[in-house]
C-alpha cells in the first residue's frame, strides 16, 4: 500500500484525468471503462471539486438488508485497521459505515449521478467484485483512495440488493485490493444471513397459514410477496385479480409496519386503515366473487406478510380459469426461449426438428404447434419399420414422426430422399439423443439442423415445477378440491433431478391424486423416496472443491447466467449443468 506521492503506476492516469478536466486531448492508453465513466459524470453534471453529493439521500424507514447485515458488519469491523467499511442499498444509498477514509463521511449517496465513478456503482452495474483506485475516481476528494466493492444478491431471486465496500488509502500494486478478501467474506456472510432470515420468514408464514386453516372448508390465502399458500377451498376464489389485490394489500401492510416500527406510540387517525395487529376487510374488484379479511403476519416486530380469509359472495362464485396447455406451461427463461423459437419456426410449414431428453415435452409441443390440424402420426418406438407412404404428404397433410432415433435404416433413407426432393414438406420430428447416429441418420439430422429446437430438461428449469403441478394433476371430482402442496414438498420437487423429466413428474402427481387418503396440502413425507430424500450427499475431493469454487465464482461474476459462465470457464453448458447437479447437495 502506498500514498499518492508514491504511485508511479497511476501517474499516467492521473495526468490523463487532469487533461480531461481541462478539456485537452487525451492519450490513447486511457481505459475505455474509466473514460466512459468520466464522461457520464460530466453528462450528469457532477462537479469534480465537490466533497460529496449535493443533497443528503432519504434513507428507508425499515431496511431488511441493514437489519441482516448489521450484526455481520459489527463483527468484521475490528479487522479493518486503517480502512473503512460501507454498506449500500440497491440505490447506492449508504446505510451503514465505520472507519475513516477521505470523503466517506461526506458522500452518503454513491450513485454515479451524485459522485461519478466509484467501486460500489461499478460492482452493482457489473454484478461482480469491482475495484477503483485514485485517479480513476471523478471526485478530487477520492484521488488518494482505493476501494473494492462486492455486490449483495438476494439468495432466492438473485436480485441485486446493494454492495459492501472496503475503502483505504491509495493502493498502487498490481494485485487485488488488500481488502478484497474482507469484502468478499462480508458479502458472503451477509447473503448467508439473508438466506437464513428468508427461511425463517417462510416458517412463520406457514405457521400462520396452518393456524388460520382450521378445516378443509375454510378458504385461506397466505402470502408475503414471494410465497403463496392457498387452501383447497380457496382455489376457486383466488383468481388472478384477487391475488393481485392481496399482493397490493401485503405490500401496503409491510410498508405501514415499517413506519409504525419507527414510532410505535403514534395513534391511529380516525377513518384510516386499522393498525397492523387488527383484522380488516380489504377492497377487492367488483367481479371478484368474494370478500377478504386480512390479518397481518408479524415476526420480531416486523410485518412479514398477510393471511386472508376469503368468503364467497352469495350472488356468484367465480369459475376456475381454464388450465393452460401442458406444452406452454412454464415461465423460466430456457423454456420460454425454446417455445418461442419453435412457434416462430412453425409459422412456416416446413420440416421442424424437436430434440431433448425423454419426457421433456417434445410430442406435446409438436401437437400444440399443429393447432387444429390432424397430422399423420408415425411412432418409430412402436414399429421401427414404419412403411409410411410419404406420398400421402403431397396434399399438405403434416407428418408427426415420433422417436426418430429408433427409425429403421430403410425409413431413414426414404426420409432423406423425401427431403431431397421436397425440402419444404410439412414434417415435425421428435428426436432423443443417445447412441451416436450412423452416417445415414446423421445426414438426416444435418438436413433438419437449420430448423431445430432443443427443449431444456426439467432440472434445467426447476422454477417451472410449481406452474406444471396444477396442469399435470387430474381434474378433481365434483365437490373435491384440487391438490395443493406444502412449501417443503415444493422444495423437494424442485430439487429432484427428474431423469424422466415432465413425464416422470406427471406420473408422481397422478399417483398422488389417485391414491392419497388424506386431505390438506401434500407433504414431503408423501412423496416417493427418491424425491423426498433428495440427491445423495458425498464428500468432495480437493480437486472437486477447487472446481466447484471456480464455477460458483464464474456464476457470481455473470449474475447467475450459466451460459456466460460456461463460456468464461471454457466448458460446454451441458457440462456446467452436470457439474452443478453433482455438487448440489455435497456437505
Amino acid at each position: 500500500m502506498t500514498t499518492l506521492d508514491h504511485s508511479p503506476a497511476l501517474t499516467p492516469l492521473r495526468q490523463a484525468r487532469e487533461r480531461f478536466l481541462t478539456g485537452r486531448p487525451l492519450p490513447d492508453d486511457v481505459p475505455d471503462e474509466v473514460l466512459a465513466a468520466w464522461r457520464r459524470a460530466r453528462f450528469y453534471g457532477v462537479r469534480h471539486d465537490l466533497d460529496g453529493p449535493v443533497h443528503e439521500p432519504e434513507l428507508p424507514a425499515d431496511s431488511t438488508l441493514l437489519e441482516a447485515a448489521r450484526p455481520v458488519l459489527d463483527r468484521i469491523a475490528p479487522a479493518l485497521g486503517h480502512s473503512a467499511l460501507l454498506l449500500t442499498d440497491e440505490r447506492l444509498r449508504v446505510l451503514w459505515t465505520t472507519g475513516e477514509v477521505p470523503g466517506d463521511d461526506r458522500c452518503r449517496d454513491l450513485s454515479e449521478r451524485e459522485v461519478g465513478h466509484n467501486s460500489a456503482a461499478l460492482a452493482l452495474r457489473t454484478r461482480r467484485r469491482a475495484e477503483v483506485h485514485g485517479p480513476e475516481h471523478f471526485l478530487d476528494v477520492w484521488q488518494d483512495v482505493s476501494a473494492v466493492s462486492v455486490p449483495l444478491l438476494a439468495p432466492d431471486s438473485g436480485q441485486a440488493l446493494g454492495t459492501v465496500t472496503v475503502a483505504s488509502a491509495l493502493c498502487a500494486g498490481c494485485g487485488p485490493h488488500p481488502g478484497a478478501a474482507l469484502a468478499e467474506a462480508a458479502a458472503c456472510a451477509v447473503e448467508a444471513e439473508l438466506l437464513a432470515r428468508s427461511r425463517t420468514a417462510e416458517r412463520v408464514l406457514l405457521d400462520a397459514y396452518t393456524r388460520a386453516a382450521h378445516g378443509p372448508d375454510r378458504a385461506i390465502v397466505a402470502l408475503d410477496g414471494r410465497n403463496r399458500l392457498i387452501s383447497q377451498a380457496a382455489v376457486r376464489l383466488a383468481t388472478p385479480q384477487v391475488l393481485t389485490a392481496l399482493e397490493r394489500a401485503c405490500a401496503s401492510e409491510r410498508g405501514a409496519g415499517a413506519r409504525a416500527s419507527q414510532d410505535s406510540r403514534q395513534s391511529q387517525v380516525p377513518g384510516t386503515r386499522p393498525p397492523a395487529e387488527q383484522c380488516y376487510v380489504v377492497t377487492l374488484p367488483a367481479d371478484a366473487g368474494c370478500t377478504a379479511e386480512i390479518t397481518p403476519v408479524r415476526h420480531d416486530g416486523r410485518v412479514l406478510g398477510i393471511v386472508a380469509v376469503l368468503e364467497a359472495r352469495v350472488a356468484e362464485v367465480p369459475r376456475p380459469a381454464p388450465r393452460p396447455a401442458l406444452a406452454l406451461a412454464g415461465g423460466s427463461v430456457p423454456w420460454r426461449h425454446a417455445v418461442a423459437r419453435a412457434v416462430e419456426l412453425a409459422r412456416v410449414h416446413e420440416p421442424l426438428l424437436l430434440t431433448g431428453e425423454r419426457g421433456s415435452g417434445k410430442t406435446a409441443l409438436a401437437r400444440e404447434l399443429l393447432g387444429g390440424m390432424v397430422p399423420l402420426v408415425a411412432d418409430a418406438a412402436e414399429s421401427p419399420e414404419l412403411g409410411v407412404k410419404y406420398s400421402e404428404l403431397a396434399d399438405g397433410r403434416p407428418l408427426l414422426l415420433r422417436h426418430a432415433e429408433r427409425l429403421a435404416q430403410p425409413d431413414v433413407a426414404a426420409l432423406n430422399s423425401l427431403l431431397d426432393e421436397h425440402p419444404d414438406v410439412y414434417l415435425l420430428v421428435t428426436y432423443t439423443p443417445g447412441t451416436p447416429p450412423g452416417p445415414c441418420f446423421q445426414r438426416l439430422l444435418d438436413t433438419l439442423a437449420a430448423r431445430s429446437v432443443t427443449l431444456p430438461a426439467l432440472r434445467e428449469r426447476a422454477e417451472d415445477v410449481r406452474e406444471l403441478l396444477p396442469v399435470l394433476a387430474p381434474r378433481p371430482a365434483p365437490g373435491q378440491p384440487p391438490l395443493t402442496w406444502t412449501l417443503d414438498a415444493l422444495r423437494a420437487l424442485e430439487e429432484h433431478p427428474w431423469p424422466g423429466n415432465v413425464t416422470e413428474l406427471a406420473h408422481v402427481v397422478r399417483t398422488l391424486a389417485e391414491h392419497r387418503r388424506v386431505t390438506g396440502p401434500v407433504r414431503r413425507a408423501e412423496l416417493p423416496d427418491p424425491v423426498r430424500e433428495g440427491p445423495a450427499a458425498r464428500r468432495l475431493s480437493p480437486m472437486e472443491h477447487a472446481e466447484r469454487t471456480a464455477i460458483l465464482a464464474a456464476l457470481r461474476r455473470h449474475g447467475g447466467n450459466k451460459a456466460r459462465a460456461a463460456v468464461s470457464l471454457g466448458i460446454g453448458r451441458a457440462t456446467l449443468y452436470r457439474k452443478l447437479r453433482g455438487y448440489r447437495d455435497v456437505p
